[in-house]
Order: structure tokens, then C-alpha cells, then sequence
């Protein structure tokens, strides 16, 4: 069953001549077209007069926002679909920032050239259309004047004269023909609302399109402020925590070897400290490495992967072509992947070598992450990849995971540059 909010005049004609006939559509799509150049007259008239006086010329680059209200209040008689308003409001209140608002946006500039192309030639196209109706209504009419009218006695197209019985011809044909002129002018209306809507309301896929670009510009500005915060938490560890560490155990250290000859308890408490602290040193140091490390800041990619290929615990070979640097986004990604990888490599994959790749293809990083191990992995079983996919993807980037029975696994990510 049809609704009235999805009953449109597009629906309605090709719902059946009776169904068609039977509804308002085609008197609603009359009713948009015969008023339109009632519209259009006012919108040249007060033009007009604005154009006389020379300060008001501002005033005229905006007269496509009211007359693009009223059009849009006119939708309604042909597509029940709502029209909102597509203008932004301002950021801040007053006519300043109003106008700086409407000036930058696009809609106001379609607006302004839907009022011009409306005023001088899509209102009166209209007018014509719509008229076919009322000349239809004339011929069947004809026979009822001409009995009115004694004095009005012309012959209908010069071939149905003024007298009964043979006027009645023309009440015949009326009817005949204003089934037809009905389609034809339900199906313009229709077409002209759909322009009209393209003029004067935003588009979904415009829509879409921004919030898209919006929804990447955040996420680009979100990792941007992690990635800046994670540097912040591991400088303040590095010159703070772990200095203060380094410290306590080169203390300890200095009393173990005071201590060293006389044993006792206090010689093992200070020995039990001074292992406790070089093992909570060794994992601070391996936190700070994995929130962000220092080297990467400093020297760049290839020193910090070296850096952790060296801690793996299974052998790496690392292979890098970078003739310059790339972004610190694209840079920290990399690393991300790598790092990540090469855990995933000395956990899952019983391999006994790896093996890292970096390198420029054209406008990409490319990063692969391979092992000689069991293949077979699970992306979905844990192994980080959802998030490295995450922060991939913030950068326009794309990461694969190829990883058959029997090995090798393979992890790829590229990364643009631009």
C-alpha cells in the first residue's frame, strides 16, 4: 500500500490512468506551473527597484535566498519529499558573519542562477505548459460558451463551427485530449521539480562527500594528537622516570659494593633492590619503546626498526631504500607495522627467520613484514592487525595480510606520501 509520504507524481503516473486521473497530482502539478510566474514577476520587480539605487548591488548577489525559500515552499504542491534548507548557520551571531557565510557558500551562488534562469524563462515555459490544460478545458467548454455567449460565434481551429448540434464535436474532443495533456503536464511538473531540487536543495551525495572528506579530516587530526601525545609520554619517561631510575640503581649498586664484604641482610636486601630496579628499568624501557621510541623521533625508521630486529628472538633481515625520510605520520605508521609484525612473527609463527622491507614505489611507502614460519594466521584471532588496519587507513593507506598454510606470512601496507 502506497503512503502519502511516498506518493509522488512520478509514482502516480505510472500507477494507471484511472489510479492517475483519480488523484490530485495532475491539478497540484497545474496549480505549481500557472503560479510560478506570479513568483518570478515579484522577484524582477523588487530587483528592479534595488537596481536603481547603487548601494543595494551587494543585496542583489544574495536574491537567490528568498526567492529560493519560496520556490522551496512551492516543492511541495509536486514532491512531497521535504526540501530543507541547504545553508549552514553562521558560527558566530550578527549580519557580519551571516553574510560572510552565505557569500562562501556554493548554494548561495546555484540559488542566485536558479533565480535568473527561473525569472526570465523557466517561469513563463511553465505558464505555457500549463495553459495546455486550461485550452483543453476551453474545447470542452466550447459548446456551453457558444450557448452563453450568443454573440460569441467563432469557429473551434476553423473546423467545428458555433452551432449545436455540431459543437458537441468539440466537447468530444476535449476529452479526448485532456487525459493526455494531463500526463504531459504531470510529467514536466515533475521534471521541473527534480530541477528545481537540483538548484536549490543539497544533493545526498554532496552531502555524503563532505561528510566523508569531515569524518577523514577528524580521524587525520585525532591520530595526529595520539601520536603527539604518545611523544610527550615517552619523553616524559625517558628524562624523568628513567633518569630518576637510572640513578636509584647506580646507588644501589655503589651500596651492593660497599656491602659486598660483609654479607648479611642488609648485603642481600640491597642486592634484591638493585636486581628488582635494573628489571623494572628493563621494562620501562621496553614501555617507552612501544609507545613511541625516541630513535624513531631523532634518527628516523631504519635505525629504530635495526633497533628492534636486534631484540627479536628470531634473527630479522632488515632491508631498507629510502632515499629521504617520509612524513612523521607515514614514518610512525610504518613503525607501528613493523613493531607489531615482528611481535606477532616471535609469538605465532614458529619461524626461523624474518625479514623487513622498506621502500619508495612511486608516491607510496611500501612495508612488508614476512617469516618462514607455519602460516595460517588468524587476523581475527588477536593479532593487532584491526588496529594496525585503523591506523592505516586514516592515511588513505591499505594493508594485506597473506599468510597460507604452510607458510610464508606476509604482512603489506602502503602507505601515500602525498
Amino acid at each position: 500500500m502506497t503512503t502519502v509520504s511516498d506518493e509522488t507524481s512520478w509514482r502516480t503516473l505510472t500507477g494507471g490512468p484511472s489510479r492517475f486521473l483519480a488523484s490530485s497530482w495532475p491539478w497540484r502539478s497545474v496549480a505549481y506551473l500557472l503560479t510560478g510566474w506570479i513568483v518570478a514577476m515579484l522577484w524582477v520587480a523588487v530587483t528592479a527597484l534595488l537596481l536603481i539605487v547603487p548601494a543595494f548591488g551587494l543585496v542583489l548577489l544574495l536574491g537567490g535566498i528568498p526567492l529560493g525559500v519560496v520556490e522551496r515552499r512551492r516543492l511541495r504542491l509536486i514532491d512531497p519529499v521535504p526540501a530543507p534548507s541547504p545553508h549552514s548557520p553562521p558560527a558566530r551571531p550578527g549580519l557580519v558573519a551571516w553574510l560572510g557565510t552565505r557569500f562562501r557558500e556554493a548554494v548561495t551562488w546555484r540559488e542566485l542562477g536558479h533565480a535568473v534562469l527561473f525569472s526570465l524563462v523557466l517561469a513563463w515555459v511553465d505558464a505555457a505548459v500549463g495553459l495546455l490544460v486550461l485550452c483543453a478545458g476551453y474545447v470542452m467548454a466550447f459548446p456551453v460558451l457558444i450557448a452563453l455567449i450568443p454573440e460569441y460565434q467563432p469557429e473551434l481551429f476553423g473546423l467545428i463551427p458555433a452551432r449545436q448540434p455540431e459543437a458537441l464535436l468539440a466537447t468530444a474532443l476535449g476529452l479526448a485530449v485532456l487525459p493526455i495533456t494531463l500526463y504531459l503536464v504531470t510529467a514536466y511538473a515533475a521534471a521541473r521539480a527534480t530541477l528545481a531540487r537540483r538548484f536549490l536543495v543539497d544533493r545526498p551525495d554532496a552531502n555524503t562527500e563532505h561528510r566523508v572528506r569531515e569524518l577523514s579530516r577528524s580521524r587525520e587530526r585525532i591520530l595526529d594528537a595520539m601520536d603527539a601525545q604518545r611523544r610527550r609520554i615517552e619523553r616524559d619517561l625517558h628524562d624523568g622516570a628513567q633518569l630518576r631510575l637510572t640513578s636509584l640503581i647506580m646507588t644501589l649498586g655503589m651500596a651492593r659494593l660497599e656491602l659486598a664484604a660483609t654479607p648479611g641482610p642488609a648485603s642481600e636486601a640491597v642486592e634484591d633492590a638493585y636486581r628488582q630496579a635494573r628489571t623494572t628499568l628493563s621494562e620501562l624501557r621496553e614501555l617507552v619503546q612501544g609507545i613511541h621510541p625516541q630513535v624513531l623521533t631523532n634518527r628516523g625508521l631504519p635505525p629504530a626498526v635495526t633497533e628492534i630486529a636486534e631484540r627479536s628472538p628470531v634473527p630479522v633481515d632488515v632491508r631498507f631504500e629510502l632515499p629521504h625520510r617520509p612524513p612523521g605520520a607515514v614514518e610512525a605508521a610504518a613503525w607501528f607495522v613493523i613493531s607489531e609484525g615482528l611481535t606477532n612473527v616471535a609469538r605465532h609463527s614458529q619461524a626461523d627467520r624474518a625479514w623487513v622491507t622498506c621502500a619508495y614505489a612511486g608516491t607510496l611507502l611500501v612495508v612488508e613484514v614476512g617469516d618462514d614460519g607455519v602460516g595460517a594466521a588468524d587476523p581475527d584471532r588477536g593479532t593487532g592487525l584491526q588496529g594496525l588496519t585503523d591506523r592505516v587507513s586514516v592515511l588513505h593507506g591499505r594493508i594485506t595480510l597473506s599468510s597460507p598454510p604452510g607458510g610464508p606470512t606476509v604482512l603489506r601496507a602502503e602507505l601515500p606520501c602525498e
